[in-house]
């Protein structure tokens, strides 16, 4: 590393969501966090929007884009069985894993109420 140089390290998440009726969609994105949030609010236009798909089911993390791409195209090109076999071999009941992203807490004795 040259001296005086800054680097930073990216993840990379290739994710699956799905609707409560079982669509599912395969994207990859620096920022799962942010990406998640944004498929729950519908602001991402087209398919996902179109079939309701908010509902994080299945990611993995890569430190490298290219390996991230490289994984969402091999999902994507993956028979629906299979996929659903990977998803309920992390989370077999289909929970959303992101369900209480960005839920607000409250500390003994206060409430969230109202703010």
């Amino acid at each position: 590393m040259e001296k005086g140089v800054l680097t930073r390290k990216h993840k990379y998440c290739v994710y699956i969501v799905a609707s409560l009726s079982g669509t599912l969609y395969i994207g990859m994105t620096n920022n799962l966090n942010v990406r998640v949030m944004q498929h729950k609010e519908g602001k991402i236009e087209g398919f996902t929007a179109a079939y309701k798909c908010d509902r994080l089911v299945y990611w993995e993390s890569f430190d490298e884009v290219v390996k991230a791409i490289n994984r969402e195209k091999q999902l994507k090109g993956w028979r629906r069985a299979k996929k659903i076999a990977l998803i309920e071999s992390m989370n077999p009941h289909w929970k959303d894993l992101a369900e209480h992203w960005g839920a607000e807490m409250a500390f003994a004795g206060q409430s969230i109420a109202g703010r």
